[in-house]
């Protein structure tokens, strides 16, 4: 779930209070900022929070809102140590899905549901530029949210850095020399997709230690990003238990 907060002090105070504030937006202005809303950006930076600067028509949608409002979630952000702590217990080999820019909250909670039930131990998002977890996500997953881990990290070339530096295989999906099918994706793995009108940035996918593809047939050759993330990891499902 989540909640707008409106005003400088409200704002102020949830940020003093560590509560986990998804963005802030700031109503623009032809001067320097001051005060109470220099403050609240000063904070926003220490704290990696992406700042929206908005007209006053757009701000005013808002009562009350004093020149500065913040969406704040309850949801419960795990960190990237944790899903490999989760397949370390399960006795299994790490499978993670990474999202690079990913802004649809359908497709956020379409993907939660497919990794629940494939039984991958954690979805990966940026803190900038993409969704987070908010009520559509939440009704989307249907329920699978719940149960899926899922981190916020502020730069996704440096998780896919440390996760390689833990021993996992980070494949790309994307228009590469080779398809999934060809790959062997019963070690520890991370899958990245790309957002749904840019795909993959360049730094992340030179990153990535294998670029593969989905076979494509028809006149379209694009996928959904939910429905390019459950092939892969169901793929990777499937080699699993034929190599059991």
């Amino acid at each position: 779930m989540s909640d707008l907060i409106a005003g400088r002090n409200a704002v102020l105070e949830a940020l003093k209070s560590g509560r986990n504030i998804d963005k802030i937006n700031i109503q623009k202005t032809d001067g320097q900022y001051s005060g109470p809303i220099k403050r609240i950006i000063s904070m926003a930076k220490e704290k990696k929070i992406p700042v929206y600067y908005s007209d006053k028509a757009h701000m005013d949608k808002t009562p009350n809102h004093q020149g500065v409002t913040a969406v704040a979630s309850d949801f419960e952000y795990a960190q990237v140590e944790d899903m490999l702590q989760r397949a370390a217990e399960r006795g299994e080999k790490p499978l993670l899905v990474i999202l690079d820019g990913i802004e649809d909250p359908h497709n956020l909670g379409a993907i939660m549901r497919t990794a629940e039930c494939a039984g991958a131990h954690g979805i990966i998002i940026p803190k900038r530029h993409s969704v987070s977890v908010n009520e559509t996500v939440l009704k989307t997953s249907a329920g699978a949210a719940e149960y899926m881990l899922c981190a916020r990290v502020t730069n996704i070339a440096r998780t896919i850095d440390e996760l390689k530096e833990a021993g996992l295989w980070i494949y790309a999906c994307d228009m590469g020399d080779g398809l999934i099918y060809d790959q062997d994706m019963t070690g520890p793995m991370a899958v990245v997709i790309g957002s749904e009108g840019f795909g993959i940035s360049r730094l992340v996918k030179e990153k990535c230690d294998f670029v593969v593809s989905i076979p494509m047939s028809g006149s379209i050759n694009s996928l959904n990003a939910s429905n390019a993330a459950a092939i892969f990891m169901y793929e990777a499902v499937r080699q699993r238990i034929a190599n059991d």
